[in-house]
């Protein structure tokens, strides 16, 4: 089908060929810019859904035997194809996501990278041999693909949280189903017709939008399935795992987030402001590494709030596709209402807004950048995953109390530490219950870096050089070759 000018599969995938829904259902995708009706494309039945995981578990033996150098060049290849079609790509997720246009290339070259990060691990999976210190037997470690991966995508970096999880899983030799966010099944669609023309064979990669709850619990009771990897919040991460108790399957869970932001009073304020809008406003403020809490030291709460607030309110919202744009709609009237709702209970407990604090044009689903203080250190937004334009600020006195407020929360995924002081930085730094921290920074994302959380945020890590192991199974060879 044609999106403007671009030509977009609108069909599931499965074994290498497009086709409709079994029984003819699709998603709608509405473009969040104008509420408009953005396309159709086919919603995968549960029938549909097994057939995926059939068609991946026929295809697993002929891939996991692909000499590592052939699926490292086939995953180089979906690389450079994403740079060179980046444009179209980022059209894509534009209409679809409604981040702005600039968010979006820059989603796409994120994105590429880990084709081209695991095109490199794909030769060099690890393995080991050593002598038992008892016996003299030779003890061998070799890595095995674990099989068919269940890969579930969100819809807020439609093409990143794909790729993070589909190279990885190709690299080691799995097969994949993928079941994406039916709001962005355009951008995960036209991914899997790139897959197709780097090479990728018929049933390695399938993919299955869908609007039925059931497919997914189908697919985790089907025996072809080993191995889940799931982005998206907590509550639906915990259902998941209850799913894949009965049959222990592996699961690799990136979950929720609520990152404190702390800025102490020997940072540089300048930098912090500059990295407080890239931690809280990058990707529209739609991340689960956005900055959610702002913890400030009361020597400089004041100064930090106003540069803050000033920078905030200067960010032009609009359409993704208007180059002058600095933060797009919101991806759907869901998220829209969670921020009218969320602002709406932390002024009544007394929350001051310093900008922002409304609905922008009523055309979409715009938000204002918004900056609030007064925030009473055990109000309800401080415990809740925001995910908009909505940055509240809580002053601070001491370094332990700091530390105290971030690791208030249930969840750990990410945090933001400014000082100028390196000792405290790194204390500081080891003290913060989360999987990752951006030292007088406001972005710690990194294809070659592991990313994931730890208490409530989730198991397991993508990216870096762990980022393969989920899709890994280590076995151990006792052997003597002595005469």
């Amino acid at each position: 089908m044609k999106l403007g000018s671009i030509d977009v599969p609108n069909q599931l995938l499965i074994d290498g060929q497009w086709q409709d829904s079994s029984d003819g259902s699709v998603v709608k995708v509405e473009n969040p810019a104008n509420k408009k009706l953005l396309g159709e494309a086919s919603s995968a039945t549960v029938q549909d859904g097994l057939r995926a995981a059939t068609a991946a578990q026929a295809a697993f033996p002929a891939w996991r035997k692909t000499n590592p150098r052939a699926k490292a060049e086939i995953l180089r290849r979906c690389f450079e194809l994403m740079i060179e079609r980046k444009e179209i790509i980022a059209e894509l997720i534009v209409l679809e996501n409604g981040k702005p246009y600039s968010e979006a290339v820059a989603e796409v070259h994120y994105a590429a990278e880990f084709f081209r990060w695991f095109a490199e691990e794909a030769v060099r999976l690890p393995g080991h041999i050593s002598t038992a210190p008892v016996t003299g037997r030779k003890i061998i470690e070799i890595s095995e693909p674990i099989g068919v991966a269940l890969l579930i995508a969100p819809w807020n970096l439609p093409a990143a949280m794909i790729t993070r999880k589909v190279a990885p899983a190709l690299a080691a030799g799995c097969t994949v189903v993928i079941k994406p966010a039916s709001d962005t099944s355009f951008t995960a669609l036209y991914l899997g017709q790139l897959m197709i023309d780097a090479g990728v064979p018929a049933g390695v990669v399938n993919i299955i939008p869908t609007t039925d709850h059931d497919v997914v619990s189908e697919l985790i009771r089907d025996s072809a399935v080993r191995t889940i990897s799931f982005t998206g919040s907590t509550r639906i991460g915990q259902l998941l795992m209850r799913e894949a108790v009965d049959r222990v399957l592996r699961c690799s869970m990136e979950l929720g987030g609520n990152a404190p932001f702390i800025v102490f009073d020997d940072a540089d304020i300048d930098l912090a402001v500059s990295s407080a809008m890239i931690a809280k406003m990058r990707h529209n403020a739609e991340a689960c590494t956005a900055a959610n809490r702002f913890i400030v030291q009361r020597g400089v709460h004041d100064e930090f709030v106003q540069k803050f607030s000033q920078k905030m309110s200067e960010l032009k919202v609009g359409s993704g596709m208007d180059p002058n744009t600095q933060v797009g709609p919101l991806a759907s009237a869901l998220a829209l209402k969670g921020m009218e709702t969320i602002l709406e209970q932390a002024v009544a407990n007394g929350a001051r807004v310093v900008t922002g604090g409304s609905k922008g044009s009523d055309e979409g689903h715009y938000f204002l950048p918004t900056v609030l203080t007064g925030v009473e250190a055990d109000s309800e937004i401080l415990k809740t995953e925001i995910f908009g334009p909505i940055a509240p600020v809580i002053a601070f006195d001491t370094e332990q109390e700091a530390i105290e407020m971030a690791n208030s929360v249930d969840v750990g995924l990410g945090s933001y530490i400014h000082t100028k002081d390196i000792a405290r930085a790194m204390r500081v730094a080891e003290e913060l219950e989360v999987g990752m921290v951006g030292v007088n920074t406001g972005i710690f994302s990194d294809p070659a870096a592991p990313f994931g959380g730890v208490k409530q945020s989730g198991i397991g890590r993508e990216g870096g050089r762990h980022g393969i192991l989920e899709f890994i199974e280590t076995k151990y060879i006792n052997v003597s070759w002595d005469s």
